[in-house]
């Protein structure tokens, strides 16, 4: 695991298989997933110093990672009927 805090295995840790299983099928999710790691870490670099950033700036990114976040939520909990064949098996 990751040093980097708010990573999706974190924050969805029942959701694992189902993530793995959209992120392989659906490619908005899996795109969502990739903008959410990419921004998550660069707030983690802005908060931690190692590289600059304005509050603005980093208030903004904050924001756009929670609205990330919520539509990753909003897609696990009400996922495509292939995909809950998956969550119902795990």
């Amino acid at each position: 695991m990751s040093e980097t805090p708010n990573e999706l295995a974190e924050e969805f840790p029942d959701f694992l298989a189902l993530m793995r299983h959209l992120q392989q099928i659906d490619g908005h999710f899996a795109q969502l997933c990739r903008r959410y790691e990419d921004l998550n870490r660069r707030i983690f670099q802005a908060q931690t110093r190692n590289e600059p950033a304005d509050a603005n700036l980093l208030m903004d990114m904050c924001k756009t990672r929670m609205r990330l976040k919520d539509e990753i939520c909003g897609m696990l909990v009400q996922p495509e009927p292939e995909a809950e064949a998956v969550k119902l098996a795990v």
